[in-house]
């Protein structure tokens, strides 16, 4: 039985050979049996038409799934002066993102500045929906993916992703787990169980379709009563892999899980050769 998640790293692997680029890195994630990359283009978008061309052709001469990380300097919650600049780095990101074959554009969401999720909410939805419909009427087809955060002061809760997929057709969150599991500050949110009822939450408001297209973040993680510091190799962090990875087997989850581990393609691996020994799935 094939696996249910391709395995790989958000930016270029370590061990990408000199002088490296996105073709180089897919074409070593291949070598190494890891099959999705995420584009790290989270400084901005600074990549040609005729680049994007490449990265496309050779992710589907290697069959290795593209994805996009845009820019960190994206805010759903700017201010009316602000908003213009956030809203073109995400356009940007999606339309060459597009180009270079990404099916999946990941974001982080933005910050509360002190308000209420709710209130916050009312301005981002709208603002995410006229990206996604002008998007779609330009004929890209990629999905926004607004990330869990591992702060509890940004926006991007399990329940603000949940509930931005809910209003706008092609967005769907991409969870990352470490953060979810940071976000509390308490050390909570780190069991098979506790997975198992969020995913059900998933589930249940958004379809079980949701599950079967997942985009995972995972990593180890470091943190403290605000939540996320820094991200951990998995053997020295306390995340409950096998934990999590017994509830998206136990709920039929599929998709990418994507490390962004210190020694990403090293905890891939690990991670990929976790699922095939819990499930019996082979590559």
């Amino acid at each position: 039985m094939a696996l249910s998640f391709r395995f790989g790293t958000v930016g270029s692997p370590m061990g990408t050979p000199k002088p490296g680029g996105s073709v180089t890195a897919i074409k070593y994630l291949r070598s190494i049996e890891l099959d999705a990359l995420e584009l790290g283009w989270v400084q901005s978008v600074r990549v040609s038409e005729a680049t994007c061309a490449e990265i496309r052709a050779t992710s589907l001469a290697e069959n290795v799934a593209v994805s996009v990380h845009a820019p960190y300097y994206i805010n759903l919650n700017a201010t009316e002066e602000e908003w213009p600049k956030s809203r073109k780095r995400l356009m940007d990101a999606s339309r060459l993102g597009c180009l270079a074959g990404a099916t999946d554009i990941i974001f982080h969401p933005g910050s509360y500045f002190g308000n209420q999720p709710g209130d916050v909410l009312k301005i981002a939805i709208p603002r995410l929906k006229e990206c996604m419909d002008e998007l779609r009427s330009d004929g890209i087809g990629c999905t926004l993916r607004p990330e869990t955060m591992g702060k509890s002061a940004m926006l991007g809760s399990f329940e603000d992703t949940i509930e931005m997929a809910a209003a706008i057709e092609g967005v769907n969150p991409c969870f990352d787990f470490a953060h979810l599991h940071a976000r509390p500050g308490d050390g909570s949110i780190n069991s098979e169980e506790e997975w198992v009822e969020r995913l059900n939450i998933i589930k249940n408001r958004l379809g079980q379709q949701y599950l079967e297209s997942m985009h995972i973040h995972l990593s180890g993680i470091e943190y403290g009563p605000k939540g996320e510091k820094f991200h951990l190799p998995l053997l020295e962090s306390d995340f409950d892999l096998s934990g999590l990875f017994k509830a998206l087997a136990k709920v039929g989850a599929k998709g990418r899980i994507l490390c962004e581990s210190p020694i990403m393609e090293e905890d891939a691996l690990r991670m990929k050769n976790a699922w095939i020994e819990l499930t019996g799935e082979f590559s």
